[in-house]
């Protein structure tokens, strides 16, 4: 027990897209709030690696949460990103049946959507299908047509969430790990982390792969975090013309299956394998996921196979032994558990984040709202326009014509911009998903050196 009156009115624990999202939502209104992250940067962790799609929700299971808030997610998110320069496309999605058991299930598919209050979703023929996807590999029996789905970057999301919070006056504190927390004699909580101590009336768990270990540190049970690894392989960008939708599989009773998608960078994914892992920390790419992977490649889309690889990388998803999110608000206690956010996600942080501040209000959180600043982040979409492009910028600073990394085109001008950022990159992997840089073809081999020195200039 701990006595005194907190100093602070919320503290989130957890900077991925969903942790910065609420930072966000609450930066708002009057309030002391502070964001957690136990690693060094914002959304550098289960949020920086998944499929990067938008989604509709329109496979989500009927009557969840989850089909509420990807719902809603999609149409925040969808408004939200242009005005914050979030790279985002809407590509529409072909869910393909390889099989007549495959098409016979869409029926059940096309139900499930309209349930969920998706009703644009329509059967297409095979002819159809190989018009619009002619590099389909053969067999296809057709296809479900969702027109809404997206493709989105996934690093500029968090960061804009967490610049707004931080503008609004949300501290941010990183490298700050919890440790510990213990109760208030006056209801509230004392946390430590990173070394440091701080007290607050209410607290947000929204610490991903962690959440489970957060919400015991409480006295809670009810849910255990199962990492569920992913791997993906990124193609170069020659074989993005290739492919125009998200290309779909049927999904079984355990996972959606792997799909082929363009991505707003230009290239092309393929992916994700689904493999329960025991390590929370376990990213790293087999050989025996990247074969399958590529034996997949070959029955969906066999030409991409003959494109040079660019990377291949692996995400953890906080997958857990319930089918929907481990949403509860614990509201005597003043304690949100925001549990078991899976692959949605990320579309669903911004709907995620306002039923977290609706129910925070209901359990007694005083919500007196203010101007916040308008956040603009730098647009690093493929079919966005590059700085290294845009000679009025050129001609106000020089080093926005100085082209660094020649794979993505990214300047020494944006570079110097995200080490001088609100919330700045403060390594090699903060910069690239600040502005691109080492994600090309040659992985950082010419530009690597380069990119070390200004790294190293910016922190001085």
């Amino acid at each position: 027990m701990s006595h005194g009156a907190p100093d602070r009115d919320v503290v989130i624990v957890g900077a991925g897209v969903v942790g910065a999202a609420i930072a966000r939502e609450l930066s708002h209104f009057e309030l002391r709030c502070t964001l957690l992250e136990a690693g060094p940067d914002v959304g550098a962790g289960t949020s920086k690696a998944n499929t990067a799609l938008l989604h509709t929700g329109f496979d989500a299971k009927p009557g969840t949460l989850e089909a509420r808030l990807v719902r809603r997610g999609h149409e925040l998110l969808s408004e939200y990103a242009p005005k914050a320069g979030i790279p985002v496309e809407s590509t529409g999605a072909l869910l393909v049946a390889w099989s007549e058991e495959q098409r016979g299930a869409f029926p059940g598919t096309v139900d499930q959507a309209h349930a969920n209050g998706y009703t644009a979703i329509r059967e297409i023929q095979v002819d159809e299908l190989y018009r619009r996807e002619p590099h389909l590999g053969p067999g296809a029996r057709g296809a479900l047509e969702v027109p809404d789905e997206g493709i989105i970057c996934p690093f500029t999301p968090p960061l804009a969430f967490a610049t707004e919070a931080v503008l609004a006056g949300c501290e941010l504190r990183l490298k700050a790990p919890v440790t510990r927390i213990d109760r208030l004699e006056k209801r509230g909580f004392r946390v430590e982390a990173g070394g440091s101590t701080l007290t607050t009336r209410f607290l947000v768990n929204a610490a991903g792969l962690r959440s489970d270990e957060i919400h015991r540190l409480l006295g809670h049970d009810g849910f255990t975090v199962t990492p569920r690894r992913g791997e993906l392989i990124v193609f170069d960008k020659l074989s993005r013309s290739l492919v125009e939708h998200i290309v779909l599989a049927v999904p079984t009773g355990t996972t959606k299956g792997v799909l082929v998608a363009p991505t707003v960078f230009g290239n092309v994914l393929l992916g994700p394998t689904a493999l329960d892992v025991e390590d929370k920390d376990d990213t790293s790419s087999t050989s025996e996921g990247l074969a399958y992977l590529r034996s997949e490649g070959e029955r969906i889309m066999p030409e991409l196979l003959g494109n040079e690889v660019t990377a291949v990388y692996a995400g953890l998803r906080a997958a857990t032994e319930h089918s929907d999110y481990q949403l509860t608000i614990y509201a005597p206690e003043g304690y949100a558990c925001v549990g078991g956010i899976r692959s949605t996600g990320l579309t669903a942080s911004m709907a995620i984040a306002e039923h977290v501040r609706s129910e925070l209000g209901a359990a007694g959180l005083a919500l007196r709202p203010r101007d916040v600043p308008v956040v603009r982040m730098p647009n690093i979409g493929e079919r966005f326009p590059r700085p290294y492009v845009q000679p009025d910028r050129i001609a106000a600073n020089p080093d926005y014509g100085l082209v660094v990394c020649f794979c993505e085109r990214v300047t020494r001008g944006e570079i110097l911009d995200a080490l001088a950022a609100t919330v700045p990159a403060v390594d090699l992997d903060g910069l690239r998903r600040r502005t691109r840089v080492l994600m090309g073809r040659c992985q950082g081999f010419f530009c690597g050196a380069h990119v070390e020195a200004l790294l190293a200039t910016g922190r001085r």
